[in-house]
């Protein structure tokens, strides 16, 4: 990787982008960084308030879909390499609206890998195209065995469909046109910034406020899960020295059931809220399960921890406690983020099973 880098990040106003870029602006003063992201529900400027005035960030408003756009940004900003985050995320959602997971994760991806094979016309050295993806790809997993780079693909939802297609075409355009790149596959993250549509912060704003905390099915459907922190840190070590046309999985080595981790999530919130007389955990109610849910995801992140000397930084608890800490100190975040739209699809995924 060159010295200096003109960098588009897309999606950077999200949860996972917003740590990376906070990171990586920081980080390489010498890089430029222009940052796509369309602001859905969950792209939020006030993730990345801080970077407003750091003169290597440019932020743009529009979509990663939009051709000319796309165009447009790499020939003003002499695009070297993209980090490509934007996406449709959230399973439920796309059991809902499967079109949009279409649309935004494989089409967009599409767009950008064009405009990058052109843009670059063949000479790719200093070049690449680093595509973020999930875990869920994968499928679902027993009891044991973990996912591996070379696990098969098996992917059994809307979203993680979507996110397949589109980590198949970035190696395709490898294949086929010589495009650098490298893909990564991350386990659930967690942290501060996440769109509260998500298990953690959900029910932390639910104990909050006594709300119910609801569970899908039995409560051990079991993930790995991956301080975003660690994530970012991740995702810079793969970008400068990750071996072209390679996958890196990452993954926290972090394995909880949902309700072995909402236990947990009630028990640290009852100290720091100094609930003594009744458990948050009187809160939990069962809903009905959601169609395809997988059973268990595991990562095994041998390979990044091996040829690229990472680690994660946190255990669980220490994480999960700064991420309580972290919203309980920014109940005006949760609050600007709760209003208006997301409560009635909250009501609508949530309440009325």
């Amino acid at each position: 990787m060159t010295s200096s880098q003109n960098i588009l990040v897309t999606g950077a106003a999200g949860f996972i982008g917003s740590h990376v870029l906070r990171l990586m602006v920081s980080k390489y003063p010498n890089y430029k960084f222009v940052n796509l992201d369309v602001l859905t529900y969950a792209g939020n400027l006030e993730n990345i308030v801080d970077l407003e005035s750091k003169p290597n960030y440019t932020f743009v408003k529009g979509d990663i879909c939009d051709e000319t756009l796309v165009k447009t940004l790499f020939e003003e900003h002499q695009i070297t390499s993209v980090i490509h985050l934007a996406a449709e995320s959230h399973v439920d959602r796309s059991i809902e609206d499967p079109m949009a997971f279409i649309q935004t994760n494989v089409l967009g991806t599409v767009n950008l890998l064009n405009v990058a094979k052109e843009y670059w016309k063949g000479v790719f050295d200093g070049k690449l195209f680093y595509h973020v993806s999930t875990d869920e790809v994968y499928g679902s997993l027993g009891k044991t065995g973990l996912f591996t780079e070379t696990t098969s693909y098996d992917p059994r939802s809307p979203y993680s469909s979507s996110k397949a297609s589109s980590d198949h075409f970035v190696r395709a355009y490898g294949n086929t046109y010589g495009l650098p790149f490298v893909i990564s596959n991350c386990s659930n993250n967690y942290g501060p910034n996440q769109f509260p549509e998500k298990l953690i912060p959900l029910f932390i704003n639910n104990i909050v406020e006594e709300k119910s905390l609801p569970v899908y099915g039995d409560g051990q459907y079991t993930r790995d899960w991956l301080y975003v922190i660690d994530h970012a840190t991740a995702i810079d070590a793969i970008f400068h020295e990750g071996r072209e046309g390679e996958t890196y999985n990452i993954g926290g080595l972090n394995e909880w059931t949902n309700l072995d981790l909402i236990h947990l999530l009630c028990e640290i919130m009852d100290e720091k809220l100094d609930r003594k007389k009744e458990s948050s955990a009187s809160l939990i109610t069962y809903v009905k399960d959601r169609p395809g849910h997988d059973k268990r995801y595991a990562i095994d992140a041998t390979k990044l921890c091996n040829e690229l000397d990472w680690k994660p930084s946190v255990d669980f608890r220490e994480g999960l406690s700064k991420t309580i800490d972290w919203y309980l100190e920014n109940s005006k975040w949760m609050a600007n983020i709760t209003s208006g739209s997301y409560q009635a699809y909250y009501e609508k995924q949530y309440t009325k099973r």
